[in-house]
């Protein structure tokens, strides 16, 4: 088994787009990629949303260890990068991210969500597993007003689509969003 220490400390200098991950990619690159890319390719989501936990499919990936936790917690930058990784995977999704008249955050669907549903609201879909790790990266990070947000419209289209969810998904994203 890979040892994770030294992708761990490449994690921070990544999300500050000062270093490449371990294939080479800015994280400027990343946000910069076509639906397609974001789509097809596997690999970059762990680094995008980093957990504390290996990934099960990418031995390249970062381990978000404690202080790395604390780090992105206390960096403005950090958590700005977060939201803008955020940003990105939600117009994948065809969501959006708004604020209501009193700063709170909304996230809802976009005028291309009818579009963009079709790529991944489906019986099976990876991004589920992507979504989940995305809401349980925010929470870790604490950037928990964002989680509940898209937890929010999740369940919005969890209500509208189940048949094509399934409860045990939907069950994944309450956890996630509610750890």
């Amino acid at each position: 088994m890979r040892d994770n220490q030294p992708l761990t400390a490449m994690l921070i200098p990544f999300y500050l787009g000062d270093q490449p991950d371990s294939q080479g990619r800015m994280i400027s690159q990343i946000w910069a990629w076509d639906f397609e890319a974001l789509e097809c390719v596997h690999d970059y989501i762990q680094w995008l949303f980093p957990l504390a936990e290996k990934s099960a499919f990418n031995p390249e990936a970062p381990v978000a260890n404690a202080e790395v936790t604390e780090t992105f917690r206390s960096d403005p930058r950090l958590r700005q990068n977060l939201q803008r990784s955020l940003t990105v995977m939600l117009q994948v999704y065809g969501l959006k991210r708004d604020e209501d008249e009193a700063g709170q955050i909304i996230i809802d669907q976009s005028d291309n969500y009818p579009n963009r549903k079709r790529e991944w609201v489906c019986l099976f879909d990876h991004n589920y597993l992507r979504i989940t790790r995305i809401l349980k990266c925010l929470v870790m990070f604490e950037l928990k007003d964002e989680a509940k947000a898209f937890y929010r419209c999740l369940q919005k289209i969890y209500r509208e689509d189940s048949d094509q969810i399934g409860g045990e998904t939907f069950q994944y994203w309450t956890t996630a969003a509610c750890d």
